[in-house]
């Protein structure tokens, strides 16, 4: 009975302290004012059930693809043919469309991505165009002075496979198709199409595919979005006949491709897929190096040298030679070429024994910067990604150099960096190469493999990409020492969470969530590829850690390797396969604008005695109980409370009497020798004025000059978003702590981040701390 009545009245007095700290919290202005901004029975550990798609047959409540999961695919046949003289590209090609779908089609969309430089675009027309103090003489010119670059396809007929007219619809940058016949399920369509467009001067624009043209008259041409495209069709939209505006970029569904690209003899061309005539358009020379590089692993072999490529730019070939290409199951088809180009290969190692070739084509401009790096970061970035993801699965992933130019296709990309005319290059210079290399090559894998949306969702793309290129880029920094400064990492530009910082502090009506259209977004860079990047690198280094993280990351890669997942299936993947609820990250992270800022607001030192505080015999007496009625209880007395005395500072637990009576009563003498003995009892108070929850990293620091980090996982606001406590008993005196003290939280405000605060020095005590130090 006695144990009964202990528990009752413990209960009671436990229940009866909440009550009585809730009435005065709600006396308190300033609790009144939290409650008023919503900081308690918050929403920010609401489970995402709202925002989601229902699971269904296509897509399942684990991420995965569902049982009755379809895609179509549209295989192309085409000849292409490149008119250096008139900078044309002319094309044939046939499309054969199967419809995968459960679906009856009563017609096709197809993209005319070219028509974003039509004369009649409507695409300059969406933007603001204000006067500027000064602009590129190239655009002003563009711009201005001329009545625009006549850009778009030209069709010249879309034909069925019988080849009689096929009606069709041209608006902007999309051709509906109409069929003959519905088609059902199971069906397949086979049509042509006829076009041809000019090309492009990508060095005035900044158009992701075009020529540039050199001193000498000669010109490269990275050619891509060069032939009329499939839409998707899927679950999720339907077709997805979004209009190309310029920056969204694509949706593309999976195929097979066979296409001859005919251009002067004197040019050499790389391009997607398996080259099937390589002996006809290879000198022997050529193929011996060839077969060199596929068995070199540990560094580039020439297969067309400066010295060739400079003697191949002083004639202008009239003659003709076409290069034969296939490739399997790949969403998209670039190409490049040049009588410019120095040509680079080596062998690439998988993990499960399989060999690519990394490849790099750039011209003399280029040198020495690209024949020092290119190929050696292709090479890297597919081992980095592959170890995050799967093993790459095409023959070669290829590197071209083009002026001011990042963009990506399947097995080939464009990428930027050029030393001066002198061939000297800073290391701003260096590193922008090697990392727009990685990146670019990273879309390998996302999009071109984990086929997301990338006209809906931007950041599945570039965003998962930038954060497996952050840990690519320190993969290379270890691998190539020689390539980084002395003692230092590869300087990453986006990933680490302090360098997302300023945008995170930035004006929220200049902001939009990475849950946005990118065509919509403020600050894309920052939004699509920095914010969505730093957010999985928290997740990895500081939420999830590496394991959970990676385990996760590669089941979510491997789920939807040539499929088409959406944010939803990645979000899922991510909780599934980890066993980690994110649905609070998820939501503060890619739903809103919110930024991180948590901070020490108050340290209170108490002493523990078995004295009954004041505070304590005031409740009892006002329900009529006395000291007898409660179990054995120990106090905890604030220092600088009334019912401090100097006397408590000296004691220790060996004087608190009810507690020595618990000991004694209830521990062995083995049991009690093991027993922890703190003599520092801590109240640490930590406020959130910013809106993300966050896991607090406290990093205690002790008078013995030992430190000890504690992380407190980020639920620990689901109940008070405003501010939560935490009592230490520890046997060392704490005399500073410091919130976040690795910056892994982009916390916006570190003025409050640590306890004491510092104090902050006036603009004329830095001004002379700085001189002081100089």
């Amino acid at each position: 009975m006695k144990i009964l009545k202990y528990l009752f009245v413990a209960s009671l007095f436990l229940s009866t302290g909440i009550m009585q700290a809730q009435d005065q919290e709600e006396n308190s202005e300033a609790t009144e004012e939290v409650r008023k901004q919503g900081h308690y029975n918050n929403n920010r550990f609401k489970q995402l059930y709202e925002e989601f798609s229902t699971p269904n047959q296509y897509r399942s409540a684990s991420g995965a693809p569902g049982p009755n999961y379809y895609q179509q695919q549209a295989d192309y046949e085409m000849d292409i043919e490149l008119n250096d003289e008139e900078k044309r590209l002319y094309g044939t090609e046939t499309i054969t469309y199967y419809n995968n779908s459960p679906d009856v089609l009563e017609y096709l969309w197809v993209q005319l991505d070219q028509n974003v430089r039509a004369r009649d675009s409507k695409s300059p027309l969406i933007e603001p165009d204000g006067a500027v103090p000064a602009e590129l003489a190239a655009s002003f010119v563009s711009n201005r002075m001329t009545e625009g670059f006549d850009g778009g396809f030209k069709i010249d007929y879309v034909r069925d496979e019988d080849g009689k007219p096929l009606p069709h619809t041209i608006n902007r940058t999309m051709m509906r198709v109409e069929l003959p016949e519905d088609m059902e399920p199971g069906d397949d369509f086979t049509f042509s199409i006829k076009w041809w467009y000019n090309i492009p001067d990508h060095t005035v624009n900044r158009a992701r595919s075009g020529y540039e043209e050199f001193a000498d008259g000669n010109r490269s041409y990275v050619i891509a979005q060069f032939y009329p495209r499939m839409a998707v069709y899927n679950d999720v939209e339907g077709w997805q006949n979004s209009q190309f505006w310029g920056r969204d970029e694509f949706a593309l569904p999976f195929g097979d491709f066979e296409v001859n690209i005919t251009v002067p003899s004197d040019h050499v061309l790389d391009a997607t897929g398996s080259l099937q005539n390589r002996k006809e358009v290879f000198s022997k020379e050529m193929m011996r190096r060839y077969d060199m590089a596929k068995k070199n692993y540990d560094k580039p072999v020439i297969i067309v040298s400066q010295e060739e490529a400079e003697a191949a730019s002083k004639g202008f070939a009239t003659s003709k030679k076409t290069w034969k290409f296939k490739a399997e199951n790949v969403r998209d088809y670039a190409f490049a070429t040049s009588r410019k180009f120095i040509w680079d290969m080596m062998a690439v190692r998988q993990n499960n024994g399989s060999t690519v070739m990394a490849v790099s084509l750039y011209p003399p401009e280029g040198n020495p910067l690209w024949e020092e790096y290119s190929t050696r970061a292709v090479a890297s970035t597919l081992e980095s990604y592959s170890r995050m993801t799967f093993d790459y699965p095409y023959p070669k992933a290829i590197s071209v150099h083009a002026k001011n130019q990042g963009m990506e296709y399947p097995m080939i990309c464009w990428n930027y960096g050029r030393p001066d005319e002198d061939g000297n290059y800073s290391e701003r210079t260096k590193y922008g190469m090697i990392s727009v290399i990685i990146h670019e090559v990273g879309h390998n894998y996302f999009p071109m493999i984990v086929n997301s949306d990338e006209r809906q969702w931007t950041w599945m793309d570039e965003g998962l990409n930038t954060f497996v290129q952050y840990v690519a880029e320190q993969d290379f920094g270890e691998k190539y020492p020689d390539a980084i400064a002395p003692n230092q990492k590869y300087p990453s530009r986006r990933g680490p969470a302090k360098n997302i910082v300023n945008y995170m502090s930035a004006d929220q009506d200049q902001m939009a969530p990475i849950m946005t259209k990118g065509l919509n977004t403020y600050n894309f860079g920052a939004n699509a590829y920095g914010k969505p990047a730093t957010g999985l690198n928290i997740l990895r280094e500081t939420i999830m850690g590496r394991d959970l993280f990676d385990y996760a990351f590669k089941v979510y890669s491997n789920r939807w390797m040539f499929k088409h997942p959406t944010p939803e299936d990645f979000f899922r993947s991510m909780e599934d396969a980890s066993a980690v609820d994110l649905d609070w990250f998820w939501r503060a992270w890619f739903y809103t604008t919110e930024f991180t800022d948590i901070g020490v607001k108050d340290v209170k030192k108490f002493f523990v005695t078995s004295k009954m505080n004041a505070q304590v015999r005031q409740m009892m007496e006002s329900r009529g109980m006395s000291e007898s009625d409660l179990p054995p209880l120990v106090y905890l007395v604030e220092e600088d409370s009334e019912d401090f005395d100097e006397s408590m500072r000296n004691a220790s637990l060996k004087d608190v009497s009810t507690l020595q009576e618990f000991i004694m009563d209830n521990y062995s003498a083995e049991e009690r020798a093991r027993l922890k003995k703190p003599k520092y009892f801590y109240e640490i108070t930590f406020e959130k004025p910013g809106g993300i929850p966050m896991p607090i990293i406290a990093e205690y620091h002790y008078a013995d000059g030992s430190t000890e980090t504690i992380t407190y996982p980020a639920q620990i606001w689901r109940k008070n978003d405003a501010e939560v406590s935490k009592l230490m008993a520890t046997e060392k005196e704490i005399t500073k702590i410091v919130v976040d003290p690795e910056e892994e939280t982009a916390d916006i405000d570190t003025e409050n981040n640590t306890w004491p605060q510092r104090k902050k020095l006036s603009e004329f005590e830095s001004f002379k701390q700085r001189n002081d130090q100089d």
